[in-house]
């Protein structure tokens, strides 16, 4: 195996030029870790914005800076102490260490889950950071039996598998979304409504006049709509807007909290079952991650944009 691998790197805040992929040294596994040859792995709206620095204050990034929390892939080499996995097993993790985007990526044991048998390379890649926060959105908002709950971006990464979990804790779901991704939305037992002027009658219509919840995936003035359709604070849950949650008392639930490998299992078990689909809108090799972020900064992509590292760019 090569001491060297391929990497996203940024060196300075910036737009999509500032990432490139460069060879680096490959990491090294220590004390209860492993080397995870990386097959797939996803891309967030989140990498984005800390990639341009806009979220400095509470995610800097030391330079050079890597990309990445997302990964599935095959142990290669294990470090001393490691509980549970061996070179050569199919495991779905993650890392807080941004660094995920490369071809190698050391993995602390306790991140890692097996691959269920059937969990396709592309899905398992990109389940961790828009699954956990789906599901520590539906955790904050609460729906259930007899609730309508509202999702913003409900066909993006984070909504498409939101409005699936509150349909499993039975609730009836409003997901907006533009008309294009309508029938998707009803094909998984989703309400949908466009979104844009006059939404709030939209959805009034649509369920009748109550809204018991809302979950906001995309920011940009949803707080203040769920608070306008009457919905109490505490069932509010934004993943964006930190400002207009703390103005009106509502939740901003996200990934940390469910950042657990016990979370990232059961979705990956309901995944491999067929009972949580994870839309991939397409993947890309790594050497055309601007190609990635450029699509994803576009912000109408239905589910998830996945790179991978292992295959050959032409």
């Amino acid at each position: 195996m090569s001491d060297v691998m391929r990497a996203v790197r940024f060196h300075e805040y910036g737009g999509i030029e500032v990432l490139r992929v460069e060879e680096v040294e490959r990491p090294v596994p220590g004390p209860g870790q492993v080397l995870v040859e990386v097959r797939a792995a996803g891309i967030q709206p989140g990498e984005a914005h800390i990639r341009t620095g806009a979220l400095h204050d509470r995610w800097p990034a030391v330079f050079p800076s890597g990309q990445g929390s997302d990964l599935a892939g095959v142990v290669v080499e294990s470090g001393p102490h490691v509980r549970g996995f061996a070179v050569g097993d199919e495991v779905v993790g993650f890392t807080h260490r941004r660094a995920s985007h490369a071809q190698f990526v050391v993995v602390d044991d306790v991140h890692l889950v097996f691959r269920p048998a059937g969990l396709d390379w592309d899905v398992a890649g990109a389940l961790y950071v828009a699954g956990t926060t789906a599901y520590a959105t539906v955790f904050a908002a609460d729906p259930g039996p007899g609730d309508t709950v509202v999702v913003s971006g409900a066909a993006g990464g984070v909504g498409s598998l939101a409005v699936q979990l509150a349909r499993r804790h039975g609730a009836t779901v409003i997901g907006l979304a533009s008309e294009r991704n309508h029938a998707w939305l009803k094909e998984h037992g989703v309400l949908p409504v466009a979104y844009g002027p006059g939404v709030a009658g939209r959805i009034r219509e649509a369920c009748g006049g109550r809204v018991d919840a809302f979950i906001d995936t995309f920011g940009d003035g949803y707080v203040a709509l769920a608070v306008e359709l009457g919905v109490r604070p505490e069932r509010i849950n934004t993943i964006s807007d930190w400002q207009a949650a703390a103005e009106v008392g509502a939740r901003t639930y996200g990934e940390g909290a469910a950042a657990s490998a016990v979370v990232l299992g059961e979705l990956a078990r309901l995944a491999s079952r067929g009972q949580l689909e994870v839309p991939i809108a397409r993947t890309y090799p790594l050497e055309q991650v601007r190609d990635a972020f450029r699509e994803l900064e576009r912000q109408h992509t239905h589910g998830k944009i996945v790179l991978r590292p292992q295959e050959k760019s032409f």
